[in-house]
């Protein structure tokens, strides 16, 4: 385990809904860490508002020129830096973190994606898993490494796939399942030892701790 978190920042794209999941465990003081930033490459990203609404500070940084990175990486880093973070999780974040970024932050970036990996990476998950027919799908919260979806393993939750669902409908329970699993994967990697096994991460909770979701949990919802 690296020297616990004392501060976040979440990057997100979007509706920034896990954000707010977040954010709300943290009010509650059950994620280990104060979330001190919310950035986003969008500067109309509801999640700004979101934050504003919270109290938490939002920043919108330019994202350059590129569509699916952030062509400078180091003005993020220099944002981070300068408000404490030192773990960095993202939240419906649409680019790619590269060696920079990662360098900077090594094994304290997390990322939840909405499959079981290592089934169905990349874009539009929730759709893959419709169209294969699978019975169960779910989210995972994994470590962002160089490669796309394929960071060692915090934890999953488990979403059954019902007969007539839609996309909105199996997103909607996924991202309830999200809602769940994210703040509760956080507090354990602020909160717990741990140690990389390949590409899974294995907590050392201390005897007699409360357990909470992790690997294989299900959700139904």
């Amino acid at each position: 385990m690296l020297t616990p978190a004392r501060a976040i920042a979440v990057l997100a794209s979007g509706q920034g809904s896990n954000f707010e999941a977040l954010a709300a465990a943290a009010a509650r003081r059950e994620l280990g860490a104060p979330i001190v930033l919310l950035a986003s490459d969008q500067p109309h990203a509801p999640a700004l508002a979101r934050a504003r609404r919270l109290g938490i500070e939002a920043a919108a940084v330019p994202a350059g020129r590129f569509r699916t990175r952030l062509e400078d990486e180091r003005a993020w880093i220099e944002l981070l830096r300068a408000r404490g973070v030192d773990l960095v999780v993202l939240a419906g974040f649409m680019r790619r973190l590269h060696a920079e970024f990662l360098g900077a932050f090594p094994e304290r970036v997390l990322n939840i994606h909405p499959s079981l990996l290592p089934a169905f990476p990349g874009l539009d998950a929730i759709g893959q898993a419709l169209r294969h027919g699978a019975g169960n799908t779910g989210c995972t919260v994994h470590l962002v490494t160089d490669e796309i979806d394929a960071g060692p393993i915090l934890g999953q939750a488990v979403v059954e796939v019902r007969d007539g669902d839609t996309l909105a409908s199996l997103a909607a329970r996924i991202h309830a399942a999200e809602h769940l699993l994210y703040p509760a994967m956080v507090r354990r990697f602020v909160t717990e030892s741990w140690r990389r096994e390949g590409r899974r991460i294995v907590f050392e909770a201390p005897p007699g701790a409360t357990a909470v979701p992790g690997r294989g949990a299900s959700c139904h919802a």
